[in-house]
């Protein structure tokens, strides 16, 4: 019979464990100067052998060897391995949950060892006990005898009651370093004499998550094909996952606003059997390597690709500012939430994609019509007279941008959403009964307006008057565009002193 890698390749002595050397020191140590603990919590992730371990610890207490113990040869250590040891008593507490399990644990306890040195009690997802049970479970873990121990292990521990958590020596149990599960792996392809290639462990090692097992996992079904040579391609069919190569065209599309290609692609991906909820998983990452090449000088020590992938995002990243980057991760952050329990998860992801790619530039504004001089080019001949943006009439004394950011941040501190207004629309005047702001987008105008309410306390607190709110679309009807055209020239005539003509 087939025996899965993670059970073929368990840890036998403390020297195989991976990742968890802060833990092995402890526990050698307490074996060799016999000062173990009667009663152990290990606490961690799924993965990260806290089972592994605590069958560990029963060997190091039964081993019969004069060297280092466990030594993984007496008869004690391979009896514990084949779970014939008569004194290693293994509990599922998922199961056996209730106050009798307990009693009837309570009553063993009396009886001393039948062949080993020390009765050993592993009791896994201890958790899941009854708070009688736990009840039950105290004054017997509070001062068992002395040829007894207790090891709990738990994926929460927070759902202990802190009695029992007081009467525990607790150790914490790390995710696994994924440069520490690809070299595991490496070992195990090289005794199976399987070349699996460096991206190919990485993608496993992602995907693990710090989880030993659920790398091993992955890894087993990408080897159970029959195959003697696995790439990364071959993974991530398995894994339902997509090539960065996707994730970088897709990302381009919805930059340059190319919404139908970008969901072609999509469909695309899609046919292939793709994961949606994986896919958005996927894409999300993508955008934190951006992010991540775009401030690390050595993005390979935190970017989980090849060379070569690595460089293709550099190049991206390079044409994206951090507005863009910034958006994506908040809009495939939501989406990845909403699909979690939508039965459609591609119709929010082909949502996401639009908003993706009818975003605005990085300070949230639309470029204006070609036929005139545009807006923004007007403000910046009066920013070579004054810094930043004044208001003028009746608003005069207020840098514009200034007073945007104090609402916006008073804004998002009062509302999470808020952000939405924040960055994709800006404070364009300010008068004495009425403030104007541009949206970028429908989308940004249409919550600016269920904002209204808001909008104008928070103005009127920075401001010291109440004035109304406007709502302009910056791409919006040509007769507008050329009245707001027109305003703004008559500013830049004021402040500047000089005519400002607008060809039509």
């Amino acid at each position: 019979m087939y025996t899965a890698l993670y059970r073929a390749y368990r840890p036998e002595v403390f020297g195989e464990i991976l990742g968890q050397e802060h833990i092995v020191k402890i526990l050698k140590n307490q074996i060799n100067t016999d000062s173990t603990s009667h009663a152990y919590l290990f606490c961690g992730t799924r993965g990260t052998g806290k089972t592994t371990t605590a069958r560990i610890l029963a060997k190091g207490l039964n081993c019969v060897s004069e060297g280092n113990r466990p030594c993984g040869e007496c008869k004690a250590c391979r009896d514990i391995k084949e779970g014939t040891f008569l004194d290693v008593i293994e509990i599922d507490a998922a199961s056996n949950n209730g106050v009798d399990n307990i009693r009837e644990l309570r009553e063993s306890v009396k009886y001393p060892p039948a062949t080993g040195r020390k009765k050993v009690y592993i009791i896994d997802e201890v958790h899941m006990l009854s708070s009688g049970a736990f009840n039950a479970l105290l004054k017997t873990l509070e001062e068992p005898p002395e040829y007894v121990a207790f090891i709990l292990a738990t994926t929460e521990p927070q759902k202990l009651p802190a009695t029992i958590l007081s009467r525990c020596m607790r150790l914490d149990f790390k995710r696994v370093p994924e440069s520490v599960l690809i070299e595991g792996m490496q070992d195990i392809c090289k005794k199976r004499e399987i070349s699996v290639s460096q991206d190919a462990l990485r993608v496993i090692a992602a995907n693990a998550d710090g989880s030993v097992r659920d790398g091993l996992s992955i890894l087993d079904q990408c080897i159970s094909g029959g195959d003697r040579e696995v790439d990364a391609k071959d993974v991530l069919e398995f894994l339902g996952a997509s090539g960065e190569e996707i994730f970088t065209e897709l990302t381009d599309f919805t930059r340059k606003g190319k919404t139908a290609d970008a969901i072609l692609l999509l469909a695309e991906a899609l046919s292939d059997g793709k994961d949606v909820r994986q896919f958005i998983r996927d894409w999300l990452n993508h955008y934190r390597n951006l992010l991540m090449v775009k401030f690390v000088r050595n993005p390979q020590d935190v970017v989980n690709l090849s060379v070569e992938n690595i460089e293709r995002i550099r190049r991206q990243g390079e044409a994206l500012d951090l507005g863009d980057i910034n958006r994506g991760i908040l809009e495939l952050s939501e989406t990845m939430t909403a699909a979690k329990w939508s039965t459609q998860p591609r119709i929010l992801l082909e949502l996401a994609i639009v908003k993706l790619s009818n975003a605005t530039d990085s300070i949230g504004t639309a470029k204006a019509s070609k036929q005139a001089p545009e807006p923004e080019e007007i403000r910046d001949l009066s920013e070579k007279k004054d810094e930043g943006r004044m208001a003028v009439g009746a608003g005069a004394g207020y840098d514009l941008d200034t007073l945007w950011r104090a609402v916006f941040e008073d804004g998002e501190a009062a509302k999470g959403s808020f952000y939405i207004i924040g960055s994709g629309a800006r404070l364009t005047a300010l008068e004495e009964s009425t403030f104007t702001i541009e949206a970028g987008t429908e989308h940004v105008k249409q919550h600016a307006e269920k904002n209204r309410r808001l909008l104008e306390e928070l103005m009127k607190k920075h401001t010291g008057m109440s004035r109304a709110m406007r709502i302009l679309l910056n791409n919006g009807e040509k007769g507008n565009e050329k009245r707001d055209v027109k305003k703004t020239a008559a500013e830049a005539e004021k402040i500047l002193g000089i005519n400002i003509e607008i060809q039509e």
